[in-house]
C-alpha cells in the first residue's frame, strides 16, 4: 500500500455507490470507488497496460475491470486478475461525510 500525506478530497456524495472518481494528488492520478456495500477503495487511475482510466471501469466489492481491455485488478492489493502489473493501492476512508485519502 502507499502512503500520501492525509487530504480530504471531497463529500463522500461526489462519488454515487458503484462509481469512481480521479483525483489528482500529489502529482499522481487516483480512483476513488465508492463501493455498493458503502466502503471505500483507492488505487492508481492510470491502467499500466495501455493508460485506460480505471474510474471509469466496472467494479464490484473486490476488483475494478479496465474499460479498454477488460484487465482486472484486486481493489484491496493492487494485484492484476489477468496478468497485468500490479497497480498502486492507498488507504482512503470516510470521515463525517467527507473522503479522505492517505494517512
Amino acid at each position: 500500500m502507499k502512503t500520501l500525506a492525509l487530504t480530504a478530497l471531497g463529500p463522500i456524495t461526489d462519488i454515487p455507490p458503484g462509481e469512481g472518481r480521479t483525483y489528482a494528488v500529489d502529482g499522481e492520478m487516483i480512483a476513488v470507488f465508492h463501493l455498493r456495500d458503502g466502503s471505500l477503495r483507492a488505487v492508481s487511475a492510470v491502467c499500466p497496460h495501455k493508460g485506460g482510466p480505471l474510474a471509469d471501469g466496472q467494479i464490484d466489492n473486490k476488483v475494478v475491470v479496465c474499460p479498454l481491455h477488460l484487465y482486472a485488478w484486486d481493489l484491496a492489493t493492487g494485484c492484476s486478475q489477468s496478468g497485468q502489473p500490479s497497480i498502486n493501492v492507498y488507504p482512503v476512508r470516510e470521515d463525517e461525510g467527507r473522503i479522505l485519502l492517505g494517512e
